[in-house]
């Protein structure tokens, strides 16, 4: 399986191709953009883009959609019945499917988001905004927070030991990292609740 990381310039996310090591069929994970640096990746590579994983519906990670949707078939999964008025598959908490030869486990992580999911594909974790290197997901209140650090905890670091970590922004890192080292995963939600407030005056 090869990832191929692409940033993307609009809203400063990450956007990756998940596919097989000599082309084919392949997935793309929140098409922030579609554009000519990524379209000369795929096409050098031999691939073709048949289904497209979004974490969440912010204009950051889905931009691109309607561009690569004029270049290739793909099929959109989310947790939204439709983004841009495009008709999505739904996908549901622990939900696990099969695109493009490759095995594809859904979480379902609200917190940033309501519609927050993460995908696990082999060993590799992508996780959209719910949790980067160092920090877990902005969130607009206490309660959201809470619900995010539970989801991440319950699900997310038991079924994904040894798994690398690849979000919506920022460097990859991995579980055992951010287990080790990410002190917002680390401490209590109410602890952070009051560092974000106080950093905010």
């Amino acid at each position: 399986m090869n990832v191929y990381f692409h940033y993307s310039l609009y809203g400063f996310s990450n956007t990756y191709l998940v596919g097989g090591d000599s082309g084919g069929d392949a997935i793309i994970v929140d098409p922030g953009s579609m554009d000519a640096n990524l379209l000369e990746y795929i096409e050098g590579n031999g691939y073709s883009i048949r289904a497209v994983l979004m974490t969440h519906n912010h204009t950051a990670h889905v931009h691109g959609i309607k561009t690569l949707l004029k270049i290739y078939p793909a099929e959109l999964y989310s947790s939204n019945a439709e983004i841009f008025d495009l008709p999505c598959t739904i996908l549901h908490d622990g939900e696990h499917i099969e695109l493009c030869g490759l095995s594809v486990d859904v979480f379902s992580v609200p917190g940033h988001s309501s519609d927050s999911l993460a995908f696990r594909i082999g060993d590799c974790l992508f996780t959209g905004d719910a949790l980067s290197a160092g920090r877990l997901g902005s969130t607009t209140h206490a309660h959201g927070l809470t619900l995010l650090y539970a989801n991440i905890k319950k699900k997310l670091i038991p079924q994904c030991q040894g798994c690398f970590v690849f979000p919506g922004h920022g460097p990859p890192s991995s579980i055992e990292a951010e287990l080790a080292s990410n002190h917002e995963l680390a401490s209590p939600p109410a602890d952070k609740v009051r560092r974000t407030f106080s950093d905010a005056f």
